[in-house]
């Protein structure tokens, strides 16, 4: 059970309304691929100058979930966490990132800051960021193949190999 409501779309740029949810008493904001530079620009602006984290969630094990009506779920979701230290808030912001296409623009130019964090989200779930000044593995050796959390990756073992107690 989630905890996610929907609420009133939110106003970006006093023409184009961004659909948007509160998730554990925080504003969460659902911009698509198109606008989601220009509202994190217009979140700036308004205050939000951190940005606490980028990530990423593979939906292909469970295709359901909270989002506004207006929303169209896709396999990949990116999630952009950002921080606003003059009101003392924090904004989330939820962007679906198709299958057939797994890329977003890069967030780099306004917030520095993310190069690794966006650097670790290509590494483990293979999407890219366009725009990005170094799109290379962060994680993984540069020979890896595949994106270990995906959730069609396949889960390999390594042998636990134990050295002979003492005494025994």
């Amino acid at each position: 059970m989630s905890d996610e409501k929907a609420t009133e779309e939110k106003e970006v740029n006093n023409e184009e309304q961004i659909p948007s949810t509160i998730s554990r008493g925080q504003n969460v904001l659902h911009p698509n691929r198109e606008n989601m530079i220009e509202v994190i620009q217009n979140l700036r602006d308004e205050g939000f100058i951190v940005c606490i984290d980028v990530t990423a969630v593979d939906y292909l094990e469970n295709p359901k979930r909270d989002l506004p009506i207006s929303i169209k779920p896709e396999r990949f979701e990116i999630v952009i966490n950002l921080l606003s230290h003059a009101s003392r808030e924090r904004i989330r912001l939820r962007v679906q990132v198709p299958e057939d296409d797994p890329s977003v623009p890069t967030l780099f130019d306004i917030y520095p800051g993310s190069e690794a964090l966006e650097r670790e989200v290509h590494d483990l779930f293979g999407i890219n960021f366009d725009g990005h000044p170094d799109m290379t593995r962060i994680l993984m050796p540069e020979e890896w193949n595949g994106y270990p959390l995906r959730k069609d990756y396949d889960v390999g073992q390594i042998p636990v190999q134990f050295k002979e107690a003492p005494g025994s």
